[in-house]
């Protein structure tokens, strides 16, 4: 199933629609759809690197809408799918997702942003325990704009080759950025208060 989504998803880059679709999916991978806008992206940089920072603008904005989206279902929706999150497999994120709420706020939706994790999980997680909206809004603008911005960065610098390089170290990538928060949140929170 994952595979022909992939694939289907990879085939919507080429479309003369393709910004619209990336918006679209943007806006889904928030909320419910397992296929990270990344998938779509990376081909349309390709093919058009000299409209790179408008694909990665239209893919924050959809993504950052798609979070408010998935926030507003944890907050208010969440009695209506809970069965179903309890028995499916992204449960025990979630209840991860929410314990890191608890102690990180703005710092962990800032590095969900980056991850490999699916977004929703993150998104939803928020709003379930009613995370400040502005915090969420903040935190989700910087992570997902820097990671696409980020993408599009690469690709204007280093072309197609880079592509490759992207896919092999995207969960890298992520972790770092994740290491690197976390050890500056330990140094300004813990060994350097105040």
């Amino acid at each position: 199933m994952f595979k022909k989504l992939y694939d289907r998803t990879l085939e919507w880059s080429g479309h003369p629609q393709a910004p619209r679709y990336l918006a679209g999916l943007s806006f889904a991978e928030a909320t419910f759809f397992p296929i990270p806008p990344d998938v779509m992206l990376i081909p349309m940089l390709i093919a058009k690197p000299a409209k790179a920072w408008r694909y990665a603008f239209i893919c924050t904005v959809a993504s950052v809408l798609g979070g408010i989206f998935g926030y507003m279902l944890g907050r208010w929706g969440f009695e209506l799918f809970s069965g179903w999150l309890e028995t499916s497999m992204y449960y025990p994120a979630f209840v991860q997702t929410t314990e890191a709420f608890d102690r990180w706020g703005f710092w962990f939706i800032l590095v969900a942003g980056f991850t490999p994790i699916p977004y929703k999980v993150f998104t939803i997680a928020a709003g379930v325990i009613g995370m400040p909206f502005l915090i969420f809004m903040a935190g989700s603008a910087v992570g997902r704009s820097g990671r696409f911005f980020l993408e599009a960065a690469i690709i204007r610098i280093w072309g197609e080759s880079a592509a490759g390089q992207i896919r092999r170290w995207i969960d890298w990538l992520g972790w770092g950025v994740i290491v690197a928060v976390v050890v500056l949140i330990i140094y300004l929170k813990i060994l350097h208060p105040g």
